[in-house]
């Protein structure tokens, strides 16, 4: 019968309405799974080499940049981070030896970072812990099937990245 919505969903004019059991079940799984997950991901890093997942994340983003280097400001909208959250990342990452802040060719005042040899080595290490982890904690789990509704889901909502080999 067409018009009538799936199985738990609401109407589409019943947008401001409160969510079907179906709806908030979904809803709340995403939530739980997504923090559950962060935080396995999380300590997995710090146990094994005394990473954050939003410092090896930042790290990541910032070596696979066009040329090697990339703007706070851009390392802020690509992750969960505030600016200023951001800025103080990197600065920790400066601190600790892993990325430099280099000057920006497009605006002398600003500044890109850039990794270091040590930080390279890192992520590099990181890369491997952390595959191994969204491998055994999530995408065994779902399986191939699974895996193809998520990626497709993924991009109706516009959310879906390409593919990076994070």
């Amino acid at each position: 019968m067409q018009g009538t919505p799936p199985h738990g969903a609401a109407p589409a004019d019943a947008a401001g309405a409160p969510l079907t059991p179906d709806e908030l079940a979904a809803w709340r799984g995403f939530l739980r799974t997504h923090a559950v997950l962060v935080r396995a991901l999380d300590a997995e890093l710090q146990e094994a080499l005394g990473l954050s997942a939003p410092a090896y994340e930042v790290l990541m983003l910032v070596a696979r940049a066009p040329g090697g280097h990339v703007r706070i400001s851009e390392l802020s909208r690509r992750t969960l981070l505030s600016l200023s959250g951001t800025s103080r990342l990197v600065d920790r990452l400066v601190r600790d030896g892993l990325v430099a802040k280099v000057p920006c060719p497009e605006d002398r005042r600003g500044a890109n970072v850039a990794l270091t040899p040590p930080g390279r080595d890192l992520v590099d290490r990181a890369g491997v812990v952390h595959r191994a982890g969204v491998r055994r904690l999530f995408l065994d789990p779902l399986g191939p099937d699974a895996l193809d509704g998520l990626a497709a889901a993924w991009a109706r909502l516009g959310t879906g990245d390409a593919p990076t080999g994070g």
